[in-house]
């Protein structure tokens, strides 16, 4: 019973000082809103950029030559070659494990699509692809259709653009499809408008043209381009294995000398994701470093505080002490009184974290992140300002259990 009557009495002292715990619970409150908030935001721009990601299928690889040429220490060195429209067509042809394999490339990342008198900035990526592309990269259709045999073997003046473009060139009051844009002074009919897939990674997925891969190649003249291959093989628990064929596949088409490093990369959509976390990692580390000196310094606050409320209450406790209270009794109850304003501080932060996190996840996301409730985020803001109370009120606590009962009752 002298434990129960001590936490009411605890209570009784928050009451009776409203203002003082409402401020001090306000500076608890900042530092768990900025430890939950950082690491909730974290949580949700992860979910966000896994989720694009996983727009690629988890089954997926692509192979592809990341650089041609470069120039270091002033002289001009050679890397390896990119990967020719024969390659990758050998490499479809004789690849052995069963999979999807689309062929793509690149022709321009700074395009101007123009229709009539409007024109888009410099900023389009202009594709070559095949009747595979879409299916492996997961790009769903929105209105339209996607590329065909029909229109790949004819070499047809079609195209498949993306939402951003579509808005950009025909606005609302336009139907895009059947309509004729010009890229690089070649006419395209528009044929199917991709859905919105966000441009979270910051590839501009919804500012793409796709056109028919051998079109793209009389478009690029005597340029060289470097074909990209993508394959999606039918079980995610064959991925493995069927890199390592594709790797020796690849090997010889290149005519890769033994004991020579690969000519080309090949990358996984859940390497990407396992990059991505161990980005996020390091991010969480330092969002949690940044959240605890904010809480380190609230705990200070608090324990300032604390020692006031000891000496305004001096003559209280001499008064509890003639009465027959404990040390025990008084350290419990000023520790109380710190665990339950840290409490209230903490549970207000942890809505506002919660709160501020996911809007700060949606803005960056562009509104296309998911809303997170981090569950082990908030139980450890609730858990630390436990730990907040007792380091806050344990000092405060021993001095106030220590007070000699008839000075204290001396004092004014």
């Amino acid at each position: 019973m002298n434990l129960l009557e001590n936490i009411r009495e605890g209570l009784r002292s928050i009451a009776g000082n409203q203002l003082r715990a409402i401020l001090t619970s306000a500076i608890i409150a900042i530092g768990i809103t900025s430890l939950v908030g950082i690491l909730t935001a974290i949580d949700g721009i992860q979910t966000s950029l896994s989720s694009s990601f996983e727009g690629l299928g988890a089954n997926t690889f692509s192979i592809f030559v990341e650089q041609q040429r470069g120039r270091f220490g002033g002289r001009m060195q050679q890397f390896n070659e990119p990967i020719t429209y024969r390659q990758a067509v050998q490499f479809k042809r004789r690849f052995p494990y069963g999979a999807t394999i689309s062929v793509s490339s690149l022709l321009s990342g700074a395009t101007q699509v123009k229709f009539g008198s409007k024109k888009t900035n410099p900023n389009v990526q202009l594709y070559g692809i095949d009747d595979t592309y879409l299916t492996v990269k997961n790009y769903k259709i929105a209105t339209g259709r996607s590329l065909n045999a029909n229109d790949l073997e004819n070499g047809l003046n079609v195209t498949v653009i993306g939402s951003e473009l579509a808005g950009a060139l025909f606005g609302k009051n336009v139907n895009p499809l059947n309509q004729f844009i010009r890229a690089q002074n070649v006419p395209f009919k528009v044929i199917g408008i991709l859905e919105k897939k966000g441009s979270l990674t910051g590839a501009g997925d919804d500012r793409v043209m796709l056109i028919p891969l051998d079109n793209a190649r009389v478009l690029a003249g005597s340029r060289t381009l470097s074909f990209d291959i993508t394959a999606s093989v039918a079980s995610i628990g064959d991925q493995e294995t069927a890199i390592g064929e594709a790797r020796g596949t690849m090997r010889l088409v290149r005519r890769d000398p033994l004991g020579q490093p690969d000519s080309f990369r090949i990358e996984s959509a859940d390497a990407l994701v396992k990059d991505l976390e161990e980005t996020t990692g390091v991010l969480r580390v330092g969002g949690f470093v940044v959240g605890f000196i904010t809480l380190i310094g609230a705990a200070i606050a608090l324990m300032n505080i604390m020692l006031v409320s000891v000496t305004e209450r001096t003559r209280e406790i001499g008064i509890r002490k003639s009465l027959g209270a404990t040390p025990r009794l008084i350290r419990l109850q000023f520790l109380i009184e710190a665990i339950v304003i840290c409490l209230l501080g903490g549970i207000g932060g942890v809505l506002l974290g919660l709160a501020i996190g996911n809007l700060i996840s949606q803005v960056v996301s562009q509104g296309e992140g998911a809303f997170v409730v981090p569950w082990l985020w908030m139980s450890l803001g609730i858990v630390i300002c436990v730990a907040v109370g007792l380091f806050s009120g344990i000092y405060p606590a021993i001095r106030a259990s220590r007070l000699d009962p008839i000075e204290a009752l001396r004092y004014e």
